[in-house]
């Protein structure tokens, strides 16, 4: 029978308490990311552009990272809602926003916000832009922009245009048309783009700065007139409609646009891995030929390419909010 020494045996229990502790460290590390599905907030309704573009992406960005990426839409506030949920949560790469110009809008649009549109935010990447129409019922004896203008500045009571809410994008393309081309032009806003299209279709309203998937199949029927384009470049679905640039408002470029955002704070190697994932979905061809069916253009690009831009565009729409006087609903 083998006898061990007390140093040996002490030796022996130290070694294996030494085992012991080195494998703890190893449990205790995170499971590399994504180790589980990823929720993606939309703040707006299902249904409507943003929603069916952020599931468009999400189903492709959960094949790119190999775990489910899930829509959850939280309404209210004009997106407001959704952004403040996103602003709060863990900063862990598991709750990411689809971060849109109405956010931008927002931050000079509310006196006050429950968050930060630019500290509590980390730009991954923008998504795609979607330009509007300027469009007025067919009775109207307008069929340019020129028509237009002359038409609001010989009419005593100017022309109206109908929005989807004030301070919108589409409210506020108006307003910025309004300002550059000095018209008297009468804002009406609605609870919604469908009421507002309803009454332009009826009449009632003479214009609007309509989200071009939404004016589009009017256009086609013949039941509204397409007048020009707010995007710097002509619309490939409307290749006859001139941009408003081209119609004697040179640098006049409007359009919604989407991004993908995550709560300030998220580890960088997160964000990068989420920007190239973006990256290879937005050049799918599937993925563009999508787009282009709901009239928008992808936009690939940088975290930093992001942050510029939404900077740029609270700069440009705090002037106009102020301009025009629009108030939150």
């Amino acid at each position: 029978m083998t006898s061990y020494s007390a140093p040996r045996r002490h030796g022996l229990a130290f070694a294996a308490a030494l085992a012991c502790c080195a494998a703890l460290p190893l449990q205790a590390q995170p499971a590399a990311w994504p180790s589980k599905p990823v929720k993606l907030v939309v703040g707006y309704a299902a249904g409507g552009a943003t929603d069916v573009i952020a599931r468009l992406v999400a189903v492709k960005l959960g094949e790119q990272l190999g775990q489910p990426m899930l829509v959850d839409n939280r309404t209210g506030a004009n997106s407001n809602v959704g952004a403040e949920y996103v602003a709060r949560a863990p900063a862990d790469g598991y709750t990411l926003y689809v971060y849109t110009i109405a956010n931008t809008i927002n931050a000079s649009l509310y006196g006050k916000l429950g968050y930060d549109p630019v500290k509590d935010f980390e730009p991954i990447g923008l998504i795609a832009k979607i330009p509007n129409i300027l469009v007025v019922n067919p009775s109207l004896p307008v069929k340019s922009v020129s028509d237009y203008v002359r038409f609001a500045k010989e009419s005593k009571e100017g022309i109206t245009f109908a929005s989807s809410g004030s301070g919108s994008s589409i409210h506020l393309s108006g307003e910025m048309f309004k300002m550059q081309a000095k018209l008297n032009m009468l804002h009406v806003p609605y609870r919604g783009s469908a009421p507002a299209v309803t009454d332009l279709l009826g009449g009632q309203v003479q214009s609007m700065f309509d989200n071009t998937p939404s004016a589009l199949p009017h256009v086609q029927g013949g039941r509204l007139r397409a007048i020009a384009i707010t995007s710097a470049r002509r619309s490939p679905l409307l290749p006859d409609v001139p941009t408003l640039a081209e119609s004697g408002y040179p640098g006049f470029d409007v359009q919604s646009w989407f991004g993908l955002a995550a709560p300030a704070g998220t580890p960088r190697p997160v964000i990068d891995r989420l920007n190239a994932a973006l990256g290879k979905v937005l050049a799918a061809p599937e993925v563009r030929q999508r787009l282009q069916d709901l009239a928008a253009s992808p936009e690939a690009g940088t975290p930093e390419q992001m942050r510029s831009f939404a900077a740029a565009e609270i700069k440009r729409w705090r002037e106009v909010v102020k301009e025009s006087g629009a108030k939150a609903e």
